[in-house]
């Protein structure tokens, strides 16, 4: 059954260390706790606190789940103690964390547009919890495979079924209602249910 999650077990038959898993995956891990909320400021110690659980369990050995999805995992959790440890909201400084993720030398109305369209995405997925976040994000953004998030997560891959269920219908929800015609999306939606 060549799925994708078949492959990347192949290709990763032996085990890797800290130091080329983050030569290998910092990049990622730095999008990844972005895309779960995380602050420019928090970012490096983030992917540094993830690699320091990485190194302390000896690197990623071979089993259910890929070295990313193994990563995500740590990430994941190092980003909800975080929160929890902190107990505040993020603070807005009034610039987009994707705003690095904006081509260079774009013209400034089609940066304008990006950077538009990546803050509605950002503020779609920040509408979500963590644990669907993190299921919407590996799948959808960054192509792992159910049974990979399932086994990275420890958890059965039915419950990521619904979490990707859950986080799809509320990432739309969240996105749509947050476009250039919002204020009549809304009347437009009663309309064409004839409420």
């Amino acid at each position: 059954m060549g799925d994708k999650a078949n492959e990347g077990r192949d290709q990763t038959a032996s085990a890797i260390g800290a130091d080329a898993l983050f030569r290998a995956h910092a990049t990622f891990v730095a999008a990844f706790v972005t895309r779960l909320g995380a602050t420019k400021a928090e970012v490096d110690d983030l992917v540094q606190e993830t690699f320091i659980v990485a190194h302390t369990k000896g690197g990623y050995q071979p089993g259910p789940a890929l070295p990313r999805t193994w990563l995500a995992a740590i990430a994941l959790r190092v980003t909800r103690a975080r929160q929890r440890s902190t107990a505040r909201r993020r603070e807005d400084a009034g610039v987009s964390a994707f705003d690095s993720m904006t081509a260079a030398g774009k013209d400034p109305g089609e940066a304008l547009e990006i950077a538009e369209s990546l803050g509605r995405v950002q503020r779609a997925l920040d509408t979500l919890d963590l644990e669907h976040r993190a299921a919407f994000i590996l799948y959808e953004i960054e192509g792992e495979s159910c049974q990979a998030i399932a086994d990275a997560l420890e958890v059965p891959v039915g419950t990521v079924y619904s979490r990707l269920h859950t986080a799809r219908r509320r990432f739309l929800e969240a996105h749509e209602g947050d476009g250039p015609d919002a204020s009549r999306a809304p009347r437009a939606r009663r309309a064409a249910e004839g409420v």
